[in-house]
């Protein structure tokens, strides 16, 4: 998936944060998924039409 796929502003990329630890987020264009980018969390949190559904209980672990 393109960065123009998900769609995600760089306003929104600027202030999002981890639920889990309030880390900035990676954007994995692949996976279309936020990943956390605190190496101590390591959640990715997947991107589902667009829309980045940023819930602990749905993210994936990394580690």
């Amino acid at each position: 998936m393109s960065e123009a796929d998900m769609d995600l502003s760089p306003e929104f990329l600027a202030i999002a944060a981890c639920p889990a630890c309030h880390a900035k987020f990676a954007v994995d264009y692949d996976r279309t998924e936020l990943v956390c980018t605190a190496a101590t969390c390591g959640l990715a949190y997947p991107v589902k039409d667009r829309i980045p559904v940023l819930v602990v209980d749905q993210a994936r672990s990394t580690r």
